[in-house]
């Protein structure tokens, strides 16, 4: 995957996450920084970090129950260490840190 195709779909991923997090009605608050960085902040004042890594060629995903990367495989995001999807797994760490008050739809 070449740079251009990289980007392309990584912004696509932040967008759709993005808009996802529009979705949700109250528990977390969220800020789309530059360079594709995504901070969301928890009632509790805990905080999750979606990202681009270009050199990498993966999005990654820092939560407080640790760090995960995503590599695209031609049809989606997936985690490089057990294969979880990356809107399933978003959602599911999203609902962990939240203490189950918030999923995306």
């Amino acid at each position: 995957m070449d740079d251009r195709n990289f980007n392309a779909l990584a912004d696509a991923a932040l967008t759709r996450i993005e808009e996802m997090l529009e979705a949700v009605e109250s528990g977390l608050d969220f800020e789309m920084l530059a360079g594709g960085i995504i901070e969301i902040e928890f009632d509790d004042g805990s905080k999750m970090v979606v990202n681009r890594h270009s050199v990498a060629r993966e999005i990654w995903v820092a939560a407080r129950s640790g760090g995960f990367h995503f590599r695209h495989d031609g049809e989606r995001w997936l985690d490089t260490r057990d294969g979880e999807e990356l809107f399933a797994k978003l959602n599911r760490l999203i609902g962990e840190q939240s203490g189950g008050k918030i999923l995306l739809r």
